[in-house]
């Protein structure tokens, strides 16, 4: 165990609280051998990019062999590199190469299912007395009416007569937890990876791993959200605790759960870290202030976007770490979701949920194509989509009657997951591939491309270097000090003598506000104007600790 310091306001200090996080999702980041799909040679090639950005650590989204039924979350070896992104070769070069540039590597660990061609559930389909038989979830008969997550029954009768459970693809059947050799398995993978030299794991669903075997039926009012069943089984606790104990602590890496599901009271159960299960985990208040009961977009206001996170701060103590993060590879494009993707605004809306992402208390995570500003897409064609979730949602929506093309493309171009998958455009010509990208580029790739965003970029790496030199912006306090204004978000972060007013106009609007009697550290001066974010050092910084709510 590294030695324990304590801030001054109660915080145990680590290294992955310090980190900012830049997510990769390889099959769209760089293409380097002209097959059309992004590789690990690409990465390599682009990691310059990366590393300017000042970012610490990079998590990697699944590279590992697939049939890519989900985008390779539908894993058919856990040991081997997915064909389409190189070799093993090119992976160890990879790792060595971030070590080199002074950052960390985790990657996606995503075992509550496999993918149905997984040597595992093979053997387990060849016969009921197989010795695999038991490692997933099998009924001689349709036990509930549980609903999968992308869409359709969670339950597919197999060719022998028999039901197997997958709460997402029929083709990702669900692993059986409660089977010891199961989890030895993945916590011998676990290891192979972990020795190997990366630096930890975000972990995929990780609150599904327990079923309740008792199989309840859905409360009609969870059958739109059927996670809230799915998440935090009886047992989920007592194997995370048992992953920490038999792997996790063997080495100093970092640990960040997918927590769907997850209410924010139930969050202190996986991450206080008296408890030895997971460091962090992602909290899904933030982006789910635009869904509606049923799932589908909904308008939003400021006021109910701040206060997730007064609420959160006020949920977590000391012992308990957040993280921070508005996009990744299953939410739409934030400068389209949270800013104004307009040409006018564009660039100022994607400077501002930049400086809010770095100045917010927890570990932030970045995603691919953010420091470019890249937008969503206007999709006109159910063709045009790749996602499973939304050609099921095709099929239960608009072939069902139950809705009209109009309003099933109105829907998804603001939250299909599409919107960040689509391939990097690293050049006014498109500078992905040589070849046919695996899928279409945004059209307006000649617009917004990482050339064309520098001052974005720029605008990234000053916010970056500001919360490495500031531990007021890491282990700082939180106070929204304008909870109720309809267009600005203001707060503090206070640790020890030091203090910051961030101040940022969520409106294409100039707005009267109280601004501070000292020049910005970041930011313009005058009157606030549209778009504007700003970081002012406050003065009357607090007394050592007054701020603090120490450690129980």
């Amino acid at each position: 165990m590294p030695h324990t310091e304590i801030t001054p306001n109660g915080y145990i200090r680590r290294w992955w609280k310090e980190a900012v996080v830049y997510q990769v999702y390889p099959r769209s980041f760089y293409d380097s051998n002209g097959d059309g799909i992004g590789d690990l040679r690409g990465i390599i090639e682009k990691l310059d990019h990366i590393k300017g950005l000042g970012v610490d650590v990079i998590w990697l989204s699944p590279h590992f062999d697939s049939p890519n039924a989900d985008n390779g979350y539908d894993i058919r070896d856990y040991r081997k590199v997915g064909a389409e992104f190189g070799t093993m070769q090119d992976f160890d070069d990879l790792l060595a190469a971030i070590k080199a540039a002074g950052m960390r590597l985790i990657i996606d660990l995503v075992v509550n299912h496999t993918s149905d061609e997984h040597q595992w559930f093979i053997e387990s389909r060849s016969s009921r007395d197989n010795p695999k038989r038991d490692y997933y979830i099998w009924s001689d008969h349709k036990p509930n009416d549980w609903t999968s997550i992308f869409g359709g029954p969670a339950w597919t009768k197999d060719e022998s007569g028999d039901w197997y459970l997958h709460l997402f693809d029929p083709k990702q059947p669900d692993l059986n937890w409660d089977n010891r050799e199961v989890r030895e398995g993945v916590y011998d993978i676990m290891c192979f990876w972990l020795d190997k030299g990366v630096d930890g794991f975000r972990m995929d669903v990780i609150p599904f791993i327990s079923k309740d075997k008792t199989f309840p039926n859905l409360p009609d009012k969870l059958r739109a959200k059927p996670q809230y069943i799915y998440a935090n089984g009886p047992k989920v606790h007592d194997y995370l605790h048992e992953m920490n104990r038999e792997v996790l602590s063997q080495y100093d890496v970092m640990t960040v759960g997918e927590a769907f599901g997850v209410t924010l009271e139930d969050t202190p159960k996986l991450i206080d870290e008296r408890r030895q299960e997971l460091d962090m985990i992602f909290q899904f208040a933030a982006v789910e202030v635009d869904r509606g009961p049923d799932g589908r977009w909904k308008p939003w206001t400021l006021p109910e976007f701040k206060a997730v996170f007064t609420r959160q701060d006020q949920a977590l103590d000391t012992h308990c770490w957040p993280t921070f993060f508005l996009s990744n590879h299953d939410n739409p494009r934030i400068v389209s979701r949270f800013g104004d993707d307009s040409p006018q605004w564009r660039e100022k809306s994607a400077m501002l949920l930049a400086t809010l992402t770095l100045t917010m208390k927890g570990t932030p995570f970045i995603y691919q194509g953010d420091e470019m500003g890249m937008t969503n897409r206007n999709f006109t064609d159910i063709n045009q989509f790749n996602d499973l979730w939304t050609k099921n949602a095709w099929q239960e929506e608009v072939v069902s009657g139950k809705w009209s093309e109009k309003a099933f493309f109105a829907n998804q171009n603001k939250v299909s997951r599409d919107h960040a998958r689509m391939p990097i455009p690293w050049t006014t010509e498109g500078g992905f591939t040589t070849g046919t990208p695996w899928f279409a580029l945004n059209p307006n790739f000649a617009e917004v491309n990482a050339e064309s965003g520098r001052a974005i970029y720029d605008h990234y790496a000053r916010l970056i270097a500001l919360r490495h030199r500031e531990p007021a912006l890491v282990y700082g306090d939180y106070k929204d000090i304008a909870p109720d204004h309809p267009q600005v978000f203001a707060y503090r972060r206070t640790f020890d003598t030091s203090a910051f007013l961030i101040i940022l106009n969520f409106s294409s609007q100039p707005v009267i506000f109280d601004l501070p009697d000292s020049e910005p550290v970041i930011g313009g001066s005058g009157p606030l104007q549209g778009w504007e974010s700003r970081i002012y050092r406050l003065q009357d910084a607090p007394s050592p600790c007054g701020a603090g709510r120490g450690r129980e």
